[in-house]
């Protein structure tokens, strides 16, 4: 018998997700400075009816002019910006056509190009710190 109550499941807290991408060349990934001066990996919001894989690859080319093509789902977790304020953020390497200069869209502050020594040492989330790792490893496997 239908119930006039929402199941559990309409219950659930929803986050809004996230799509990032991990792109290296020559062995320096590229990042982005944002409005709480922290650096993030390029990519954005998942637009309704839009697969993660086509998500990351068009924020990529909306925010640095590169295109890319997706590689694997690195990681996925739940970045606590602010009191209230969760996002779910799904990480992929993708693999960047070759470029020779990186621009930014006016939604960043800054664009580089880093080693993974200074990106240790940049103020960024831990979980875009841990899939850059496993992206640079899992290159370093398959080269």
């Amino acid at each position: 018998m239908p119930s006039s109550f929402p199941s559990g499941d309409n219950l659930a807290y929803r986050f809004p997700v996230s799509v990032k991408g991990v792109l290296c060349q020559d062995g320096k990934v590229v990042v982005l400075k944002n409005e709480r001066n922290e650096w993030e990996l390029p990519g954005g919001k998942l637009e309704l009816g839009e697969t993660p894989e086509a998500c990351v690859l068009r924020e990529i080319e909306e925010e640095l002019g590169i295109k890319a093509t997706i590689g694997p789902l690195l990681d996925a977790w739940i970045y606590h910006i602010s009191e209230g304020v969760n996002v779910l953020i799904l990480t992929y390497g993708c693999y960047p056509e070759p470029f020779t200069r990186v621009h930014h869209s006016q939604e960043h502050k800054a664009v580089g190009l880093h080693s993974l020594p200074i990106l240790r040492e940049m103020r960024m989330p831990d979980g875009y710190k841990r899939s850059i790792q496993t992206w640079l490893d899992y290159l370093a496997a398959h080269t």
